[in-house]
């Protein structure tokens, strides 16, 4: 779950004070998490793209262009997230992460509650690289809907629950995930023909 995510994090900040810098960077954070690190970040970004924040020009052509990148590592199979050398490079002390991470564990703790693993094989090789292409699908189909106001939200939503299935092992969640995306289809199929 969220929760168990986040000790994995406040584990490897704790980590990092025994180091000579006393710093973590998102490269070692991920690191860490391995695997896992891509649920976390599909949420991310699936949160992103259904806030306010969208209202700006291209932000919503951002979300997507940043899913279509981690949607399609997860497809070819990639054991690590990756990331530019400048993100990956980004550090922060213990307490930062820390401070981070109590902020977020509110809000996990409350989504835990409707997260459990259910239908596990959908989460996990060789079913999860469906999830990734639907994932890339909703980025994908989320271009031609800008233009359209709302529209977004279809795929925005689905990649929301796409990242707490794969953060949570929540099979039903990746099922339900996939009803958006074929919304968000049906809507863009009129702008494409």
């Amino acid at each position: 779950n969220l929760s168990a995510l986040l000790d994995r994090i406040c584990a490897s900040a704790d980590d990092a004070e025994d180091a000579a810098d006393g710093r973590i960077s998102i490269r070692e954070i991920i690191a860490h998490v391995g695997r896992r690190s891509y649920g976390p970040v599909l949420l991310f970004i699936g949160l992103f793209s259904i806030s306010p924040a969208t209202i700006v020009p291209g932000m919503t052509w951002l979300s997507a262009g940043m899913a279509l990148l981690v949607a399609g590592q997860m497809a070819l199979g990639r054991h690590c997230l990756w990331l530019p050398r400048n993100a990956l490079d980004t550090a922060f002390t213990p307490d930062q992460v820390r401070g981070g991470v109590d902020k977020i564990r509110p809000w996990a703790r409350r989504i835990d509650r409707f997260l459990k693993p259910r239908l596990r094989v959908l989460a996990m090789p060789p079913l999860v690289i469906l999830t990734a292409l639907l994932c890339v699908l909703a980025a994908l189909i989320t271009f031609p809907l800008g233009f359209i106001p709302f529209a977004p939200l279809a795929p925005g939503i689905a990649i929301v629950l796409f990242g707490l299935g794969m953060t949570a092992h929540d099979g039903l969640l990746l099922l339900l995930g996939a009803a958006p995306v074929v919304g968000a289809v049906a809507l863009a199929v009129p702008l494409l023909t």
